[in-house]
C-alpha cells in the first residue's frame, strides 16, 4: 500500500520507501499514467543505454510509444524493470533472466509479464518463483519447497508402521519366556 505525498513522492505504508516518480505539482491529482525514459533512469538508477537495450531486446518493453516514437513506461513496466535490475544486482545473468521469462510464459500461460506479476527470488544464478503457495525454479519448473505438515504426516505414518513391525506378536513373546 502506498500513498502519493506532496511533490510527487510515493510513500510506502511504513514510510520506508520513498520514490520520486515524475515532476508533480500539488493539486494535480495522482502521478501521471506513463513515465518518460529519463524519469525511469532516475527512478531506477540505470543508464538510458541500458533501458533502451532492454526495450530493444524485449526484456522489458515500454507499454506505450508516443506518435514521435518516444518510450513511455507504466507503473507495471517500472515494477518489471526494477525486478530485472534487482535480479542482475543479485548475480543473475541477463541470459538467465531471459531464460526464466521464456520458461515462465510457457509454464504459466496466464501470466503475461512474469517480472511484474510474480514474486521472484534470486539465489545466485537461479531464479525462484513464489506462486500460488508453491516455490519453484523459474527455468526448469522444479519445486523447491515441500509442505512441512504433509511431511510430518508421512513421518508419523512411517513411525506407526515401524512400531507394528518392531513389536512382536504377544503370544510369541509370552511363549518364549515360559
Amino acid at each position: 500500500m502506498y500513498t502519493v505525498g506532496t511533490r510527487g513522492v510515493i510513500v510506502a505504508a511504513d514510510s520506508s520507501i520513498k520514490v520520486r516518480l515524475t515532476p508533480y505539482e500539488p493539486g494535480q491529482g495522482a502521478c501521471p499514467e506513463f513515465h518518460r525514459s529519463g524519469e525511469v533512469t532516475q527512478i531506477l538508477g540505470i543508464s538510458r543505454r541500458q533501458l533502451h537495450y532492454w526495450a530493444r531486446t524485449g526484456l522489458v518493453r515500454p507499454s506505450h510509444r508516443t506518435r514521435g516514437g518516444h518510450h513511455r513506461y507504466s507503473f507495471q513496466d517500472l515494477v518489471a524493470l526494477k525486478t530485472a535490475k534487482r535480479l542482475i544486482d543479485a548475480g543473475v545473468s541477463l541470459q538467465g533472466i531471459r531464460k526464466s521469462i521464456a520458461a515462465l510464459q510457457r509454464t504459466l500461460p496466464t501470466v503475461r509479464r512474469p517480472l511484474a506479476e510474480l514474486v521472484l527470488v534470486a539465489t545466485g544464478d537461479v531464479v525462484l518463483v513464489l506462486h500460488d503457495g508453491a516455490a519453484f525454479e523459474a527455468a526448469t519448473g522444479q519445486e523447491w519447497v515441500f509442505e512441512i505438515a504433509e511431511f510430518r504426516r508421512e513421518l508419523e505414518a512411517w513411525h506407526s508402521t515401524r512400531r507394528r513391525v518392531d513389536q512382536p506378536a504377544r503370544g510369541v513373546t509370552e511363549a518364549a519366556t515360559a
